[in-house]
């Protein structure tokens, strides 16, 4: 596939949730693309719409109550909005991989880790049951699972919370595909396994040329792994980047609200600065500009007008009010 051309192309996306309480606008006008080989971080607090667009990606919404009412996403030049569910479960998997938050759940405690291994490469890949799981072990090796041959027979629940992430990662690689979706992947591991993780992705991504996006909490792995970050704020893309520009030079003030709240390397000590305030209630969103009310640098404009994501430098879009000067705004 042309590297010029993007591998995943997610236009205007909004998935919303129709509940008693009202419409929660989940993902709310997101846009961006995925370049074959390129790693996309997405990143931002509990709540701000992360993992609904990945779900969303994946057509994996509960409906009802949830429902993709607006936007087009193009993978490989073809809408998976029209796609039904016989054709997406073919992509699922094989095409998309998809590395789930939560390892307690997402694997299914009646059956043993070689059976759910070995069904997902006999569904895609037309392996039989010996090639399937000689093609386990060696996942399950790679992703540092110990004694593999032994562990393969064991269920779920015999394994620590790390240990299940692992076999998660291992399963959504299995297929070698294009797109990776890695939602929160490191977050059960100690350290040194986060970074055999991080390393063995971007060793697949060198052989396969995969894509990956990369949500996650953790500022040190998007600056470790991703070429491109995304910030989003309430279901909105709040600004985009490169990585190294948005670290050097990130504008919005809950990025750099993000950014304060890390601790440095740095002899002296330090206070480590907090957001104000908490998210806003998705089902009653602020008129204006969503992060208003936890803003240090609020306006009164802010509290009546809702920015559009402007364009403020090369490959650098901020949706803000204090850069509304910029000429040219753009639709995500």
């Amino acid at each position: 596939m042309d590297k010029r051309t993007p591998l995943l192309d997610v236009r205007q996306l909004h998935t919303h949730f129709f509940t008693k309480a009202g419409i929660v606008k989940a993902v709310d006008g997101v846009g961006f693309t995925v370049k074959p080989g390129e790693t996309l971080g997405i990143v931002g607090e509990s709540g701000s719409g992360k993992s609904i667009t990945a779900m969303s990606i994946l057509g994996l919404i509960p409906s009802p109550p949830g429902k993709i009412v607006d936007g087009a996403i193009y993978f490989k030049g073809e809408n998976l909005l029209s796609k039904n569910e016989k054709q997406l479960r073919q992509i699922r998997g094989k095409e998309i991989g998809m590395v789930f938050q939560d390892p307690m759940t997402s694997l299914n405690p009646v059956f043993t880790i070689e059976k759910q291994m070995i069904e997902t490469l006999r569904t895609h890949e037309n392996m039989s049951k010996k090639q399937a799981k000689s093609r386990a072990l060696e996942l399950l090796h790679l992703v540092g699972i110990p004694d593999p041959e032994k562990r393969i027979t064991n269920y779920p629940h015999e394994f620590s919370g790390g240990m299940r992430q692992r076999i998660m990662i291992a399963i959504a690689l299995s297929c070698n595909p294009s797109l990776l979706i890695a939602d929160e992947p490191t977050t059960a591991l100690d350290v040194t396994i986060q970074a055999q993780i991080l390393e063995l992705f971007k060793k697949m991504q060198q052989e396969l040329d995969m894509g990956i996006i990369m949500i996650t909490h953790d500022l040190g792995v998007v600056a470790e792994v991703c070429d491109r970050v995304m910030v989003m704020y309430a279901g909105k893309p709040a600004e985009f980047s490169e990585t190294k520009n948005l670290f050097a030079h990130g504008k919005h003030p809950y990025t750099l609200g993000l950014m304060n709240s890390i601790p440095k390397i740095t002899p002296d000590k330090q206070k480590l600065e907090a957001i104000d305030g908490v998210p806003p209630d998705l089902h009653a969103l602020p008129k204006g500009c969503s992060f208003a009310p936890r803003c240090k640098h609020v306006m009164d404009s802010c509290l009546n007008t809702d920015p559009a994501l402007r364009k403020v430098d090369h490959n650098h879009h901020v949706r803000c009010l204090l850069y509304e000067k910029s000429k040219e705004a753009v639709s995500t």
